[in-house]
């Protein structure tokens, strides 16, 4: 085997790799075989450890490759993202891996590496955070649909596709409102027919709030509010938040109607005279 010498570690000598991550598969194969087996004879934490741990991963490095592979159409930037995460279902691969499963590492590492991806895809990819049931019901849908309108020649109920997928209508409906939150649009996505020729899709989404302006209104009055007297505020609660008559006011105060509609003058008054100032 090109491209090794022999290395001692504290129980047997293993092959030193000179390059891991040039090693063909055929002989990584191998290779695996002899640094596991090593592995579970080390301490975790040694410098042996982390040398044989190392060389596994750097060694096993093409079956994320090939892994990664199955999803090469989303572009080069992506597939970076995409090795990144399957490594981290390689290196778990290793450190769960023993051979007494008398099984490959490459078959029992394989599940791993993908499962890691789809993992990345399912969680990174939908543009708003929907509860997982509803991604995977969304999948679910999607196939249901196909085909039942392969088999009807029509775009299937909610019913019909409850059945299909054995699951309430409700959830169906659920299913489907989750799945408008798996693609997005920018607000300033250009969109042909406009005026102009071309207008953004924000042009055309919100109405303006004609309440807006009460809030600096609001945050104005709080502190004048609070400069007046207890009684005075009293009033104010009762007139504009529980919504009494002056009359229902008087009879709780024992004052007249007519001291109130007074009371009640002065004091929006003083409270507008107060907007007006800091205006």
């Amino acid at each position: 085997m090109t491209g090794t010498t022999e290395v001692h570690t504290q129980n047997s000598p293993l092959p030193e790799v000179t390059d891991p991550s040039r090693v063909a598969p055929r002989d990584a194969r191998e290779l695996s075989r002899l640094f596991f087996g090593q592995l579970q004879a080390l301490e975790e934490g040694t410098r042996e450890y982390s040398y044989v741990r190392n060389t596994l991963i750097e060694m096993n490095m093409t079956l994320v490759r090939f892994a990664a592979g199955r999803f090469r159409s989303r572009g080069p930037e992506e597939m970076e993202d995409i090795v990144q995460v399957g490594m981290i279902g390689l290196i778990k691969a290793i450190d769960r891996f023993e051979l007494s499963r008398e099984v490959e590492f490459t078959s029992f590492a394989i599940p791993y590496i993908v499962g890691e991806i789809k993992r990345f895809f399912r969680d990174t990819t939908w543009a708003v955070h929907v509860p997982r049931r509803l991604q995977e019901a969304r999948v679910q849908l999607a196939r249901a649909t196909e085909e039942l309108s392969s088999r009807l020649g029509r775009t299937p109920t909610a019913r019909e596709l409850s059945e299909l997928m054995s699951l309430p209508e409700e959830e169906v409906h659920e299913a489907r409102l989750a799945a408008n939150g798996y693609n997005s649009a920018s607000l300033d996505a250009a969109i042909n027919g406009g005026e102009d020729g071309e207008s953004a899709l924000q042009d055309f989404l919100g109405i303006e709030d004609q309440a807006l302006e009460l809030v600096e209104d609001f945050h104005t009055l709080a502190p004048l509010i609070a400069e007046l007297d207890d009684r005075s505020r009293q009033i104010i609660h009762m007139r504009f938040v529980e919504e009494r008559t002056q009359a229902q006011i008087g009879e709780q105060l024992g004052i007249s109607q007519m001291h109130v509609s007074r009371l009640l003058s002065r004091c929006i008054g003083r409270l507008r005279d107060g907007m007006l100032a800091t205006s």
